[in-house]
C-alpha cells in the first residue's frame, strides 16, 4: 500500500500527461452530457480506467513498479508467486488442466509461477492470461519471451473468457479492487434512513459529486447491507458498493468445470468493511506511489480502487454454484503455502551475501507484516468439483 497524500502534494504533470488527461476528461464530459448531466460513479470509473485508447488501463503509461503508481505483491518478491505456485500445484495434481491468470500486470507473476511449477515438476498444460489491456499484454509477452522455450510455449493470451470450460486453477491478484463501484450516502429521514446515490456531474468543465436517486438494484443492495450490520450507520455515511462482482463471478463459474479460483485483494468481510467509523468509504486513487481520495484529478493517469467486500464475493460465488474453500489473510495464506521454508532455503543459498539476505528479509516483511500487506490483503478460494484441503488455509479460515 502507499502513503496517503493531499492532491496538492501530487507530482506536477508534464505537457504530454496534461494533454492526455485532458482528452480523457473531455471524453467523459461528453458522455455526461449525453446522459442528461449526471452519471453513476461506476460509469465514471469505468471510462477513466478502461475507455479504449484513453483509460488508465488502456493507454500506455507505466503502472507497476518503481516507475509507476503502485507496487503489487508479485513485484515485491518472487516468494509471493512461488507460494501461489505451490498451492496451484496441489490443485493441479488433483484436477490436471490449465492455469488461467486474470489481469497479469507486468507478467512477472506468470513468469515466476511457471518457473516454480517447472521446478516442482507440476506444469499445467497451458498457462492462459486473460488481459483486456493491449499495452499490458505487450509487456507480458516481452517478459514471457525471456523464459525457457518449454515454459514460454505454454502461455496463451485471451481478451475474453476461454471458449471451452477448463479444469485447473484461476489466479486473480488485485483484480476485484479495480472493478467499477457505485457510491452511496445515507441521509436521515423520519422513521429511518434514505439511500442516495453519489453520481458525477459537471460544474462548468469540472467534475463534481451529485446526490441522485439510486437504481432499484443499488437501493436493494444497500438496504441488505444496512439490515445485516451489527451496528447502525450514522447519517451522512458514505461508502462504495460493487455490483459487478456478481456477473464477473458468474462468468468465472461458467468457465470452471473443476478446480479452484484464488482471488487476492485488499478488503474485509462486510461487517468490518461497513463499520460506523469508516464513514468516508474506501475509495482510493494511486498516482506515482501516493494515495489520495480525489478521482476527479489526473483523470486517466491514476488508478482508482475501492476495498473489496468479501462477503459479497462469497454470496456471488454461492449463487454461481461455487463453494468457498477458504478465506484467510495474505500472511496466513503464504505461511500455510510454504513461505517459511522457501525463505529459509533462499537465506541458506545467500549465506555469504548479507545484502541479499537483507533484501529477502525486507521482502518477507512487506508481504507478511500486519502494517504492510499481511493483514489488509486477503485470499479467498472458490471451488467447483474440488474438496481436498488447501494448504494455504490450514492455519486460518476467517469468517465471512
Amino acid at each position: 500500500m502507499t502513503s496517503s497524500a493531499s492532491v496538492t502534494t501530487l507530482p506536477v504533470l508534464n505537457a504530454d500527461e496534461r494533454a492526455h488527461s485532458g482528452r480523457v476528461a473531455a471524453h467523459i464530459r461528453e458522455f455526461v452530457r449525453t446522459q442528461g448531466g449526471v452519471i453513476g460513479f461506476d460509469a465514471f470509473m469505468r471510462l477513466a480506467l478502461y475507455a479504449p485508447g484513453l483509460g488508465y488501463y488502456s493507454a500506455g503509461a507505466t503502472k507497476l513498479g518503481a516507475g509507476g503508481d503502485f507496487v503489487t505483491a508479485p513485484e515485491i518478491s518472487s516468494l509471493f508467486s512461488r507460494c501461489l505456485a505451490r498451492q496451484a500445484a496441489d490443485i493441479l495434481r488433483v484436477t490436471g488442466g490449465d492455469v488461467l491468470e486474470i489481469g497479469a500486470g507486468s507478467g512477472r507473476m506468470a513468469a515466476d509461477v511457471l518457473t516454480e511449477l517447472s521446478d516442482i515438476e507440476c506444469l499445467p498444460e497451458r498457462y492462459l492470461i486473460l488481459e483486456v489491456s493491449a499495452d499490458l499484454a505487450a509487456r507480458q509477452r516481452a517478459r514471457i519471451a525471456q523464459l525457457p522455450a518449454d515454459l514460454a510455449r505454454r502461455v496463451q493470451w485471451l481478451d475474453k473468457w476461454p471458449e471451452r470450460r477448463m479444469r485447473g486453477v484461476v489466479l486473480a491478484n488485485e483484480v476485484l479492487d479495480a472493478m467499477p463501484v457505485e457510491r452511496f450516502v445515507l441521509r436521515g429521514r423520519e422513521g429511518g434512513i434514505a439511500v442516495h446515490a453519489l453520481g458525477v456531474g459537471l460544474a462548468g468543465e469540472r467534475f463534481e459529486w451529485r446526490e441522485t436517486s439510486p437504481t432499484p438494484e443499488m437501493l436493494h443492495a444497500v438496504a441488505d447491507i444496512v439490515e445485516a450490520l451489527p451496528a447502525p450507520l450514522p447519517e451522512g455515511y458514505v461508502s462504495e458498493l460493487c455490483l459487478a462482482y456478481q456477473p464477473w463471478i458468474a462468468g468465472l463459474a461458467e468457465q470452471l468445470e473443476a478446480g479452484v479460483a484464488l482471488l487476492i485483494d485488499y478488503g474485509l468481510p462486510r461487517a468490518h468493511l461497513y463499520h460506523p467509523e469508516r464513514s468516508a468509504g474506501t475509495l482510493r486513487c494511486h498516482f506515482r506511489h501516493r494515495a489520495h481520495d480525489d478521482p476527479f484529478v489526473n483523470v486517466g493517469l491514476q488508478d482508482i480502487t475501492a476495498w473489496v467486500d468479501f462477503t459479497r464475493v462469497a454470496e456471488a460465488a454461492a449463487r454461481a454454484g461455487l463453494e468457498v474453500q477458504g478465506f484467510a489473510t495474505q500472511a496466513a495464506f503464504l505461511i500455510g503455502a510454504g513461505m517459511e521454508s522457501l525463505l529459509a532455503t533462499e537465506m541458506q543459498l545467500a549465506d555469504d551475501n548479507l545484502k541479499r539476505q537483507a533484501t529477502l528479509a525486507s521482502e518477507a516483511r512487506k508481504l507478511l507484516l500486519p502494517g504492510e500487506m499481511g493483514e489488509i490483503f486477503k485470499v479467498i478460494a472458490l471451488a467447483r468439483g474440488f474438496d481436498s484441503p488447501l494448504a494455504g488455509f490450514t492455519t486460518q479460515d476467517l469468517p465471512l
